[in-house]
């Protein structure tokens, strides 16, 4: 079959889609990139915010007007949340929750040869067109056993578990043999990883002794799980020096409120032992606005906060009700109005935090690891992940170059080509 994949959400989400794929060619089936090209169409949904649901209810009806006769599965979060939801919407054929997803190339085999008539091709070439060849995405833990007052994730991914050691570093190897130059290890919890006794750092030793990955980068951990001993493996400069750490209010009653676990107070010691031990390093992080009972003393804390940090990146969430939570069941709900104005506020901090970011390293000459072209424009990322352009006629994919950084456009900064030599 001629199958299309798009993913929302984290990159946990990424890694599931990058298995996903990679069981499907296995199988024979050919991935493409366009939905009109597609015998089935799957979608891997993000539940976090009731735009995320919105997003997904949108993408699929998309997907069948673009083609009626393309079969839409939903899998991910908001399939694992509310199935009924999806189920109801035209064209879909398939809702399959995270519980089902290591199970959807058998799904698919039934679905498409329901009714007595088969899709599946006696033979396929098994291109395999939509796997990157930069950076790969690799699941080494799923859940969560903390159960934030907001948050909907442990209801939906379950609890705490870890990929086997073992099992994570026959991956890293094997993605470095296909010729992929970055891994990014990422789970629900990262920094929870524990494998029979084998936790993070050891993990993370593990890989950085036994492959050759030129690049490895951790999705997120928690302000908690920073340690001396941990932070000591960035000594290795195949580890990426970037941290996303996740703050989500920088008010200690806010969060309080949200079973957090930590406080401002904590997590200034973690961005400070990270910053003397890590040099050039990015820490990136989420934000939410609105929480139920934030008043306007709390959310002006938690703006200087982020400002006194100096984050390389914020992203901005405004409080979205999950039902289920504690949180969506509180009565001091904050005003849609409210919401929106706290969050364009820390929008404009994030601009303005990435932008200061980015201009420390003018004139610096930082190694590139080239991903994809648009338009003639090429673009990567640093090992700190700023995101540089360039335009050039060469073929930069997967080319880790040193690059002079001169000036910021958009979200990211240019890369005069030129400079370099090249046309």
């Amino acid at each position: 079959m001629k199958i299309a994949l798009e993913t929302l959400g984290c990159k946990l989400n990424q890694a599931e889609t990058e298995a996903l794929v990679r069981q499907l060619v296995e199988a024979g089936h050919q991935i493409v990139a366009l939905v009109d090209e597609a015998d089935i169409y799957i979608l891997n949904t993000c539940t976090v915010t009731q735009t995320a649901d919105a997003k997904s209810r949108h993408l699929l009806r998309l997907a069948h007007r673009k083609n009626a006769k393309t079969m839409l599965v939903a899998t991910g979060c908001y399939a694992q949340r509310a199935p009924e939801e999806l189920e109801k919407l035209v064209g879909v054929s398939l809702v399959a929750g995270n519980d089902e997803k290591e199970s959807l190339p058998y799904l698919l085999d039934e679905l498409a040869c329901a009714d007595g008539v088969c899709l599946i091709p006696e033979a396929s070439d098994g291109s395999d067109e939509s796997v990157s060849r930069t950076r790969a995405f690799i699941k080494i833990q799923d859940g969560c056993n903390k159960f934030c007052s907001y948050c909907i994730v442990p209801l939906v991914r379950g609890g705490e578990k870890s990929q086997p050691a073992e099992q994570i570093v026959a991956e890293v190897r094997e993605r470095v043999d296909s010729g992929i130059k970055e891994v990014v290890l990422t789970g629900t919890e990262v920094g929870a990883y524990d494998d029979n006794g084998t936790d993070l750092k050891q993990l993370l030793e593990r890989i950085l002794a036994e492959t050759d990955i030129v690049r490895l980068r951790l999705s997120s951990l928690q302000p908690q799980e920073i340690t001396q001993d941990l932070i000591g493996l960035w000594r290795d400069r195949r580890l990426c020096p970037h941290f996303h750490l996740s703050l989500q209010s920088g008010s200690d009653a806010v969060l309080k409120r949200m079973r957090r676990g930590y406080s401002i107070s904590d997590y200034q010691q973690s961005v400070s032992l990270i910053r003397a031990k890590v040099p050039d390093v990015a820490i990136t992080t989420d934000v939410i606005a609105g929480f139920p009972g934030e008043t306007d003393a709390e959310f002006e804390e938690s703006l200087r906060f982020c400002r006194e940090m100096g984050f390389a990146r914020v992203h901005v969430f405004s409080y979205s009700p999950r039902r289920g939570t504690e949180a969506a069941a509180a009565r001091n709900q904050v005003g849609d109005k409210v919401k929106k104005q706290r969050n364009q506020t820390l929008l404009a901090l994030a601009q303005e935090s990435a932008a200061k970011f980015m201009q420390g390293f003018f004139g610096r000459t930082l190694t590139v690891l080239f991903e994809q072209q648009t338009d003639g424009v090429w673009s990567g990322h640093t090992a700190n992940y700023i995101k540089v352009y360039t335009k050039s006629a060469e073929d930069m994919a997967n080319s880790l170059l040193s690059v002079r950084l001169t000036e910021i456009r958009g979200d990211g900064v240019w890369w005069a080509v030129e400079d370099a030599g090249w046309k």
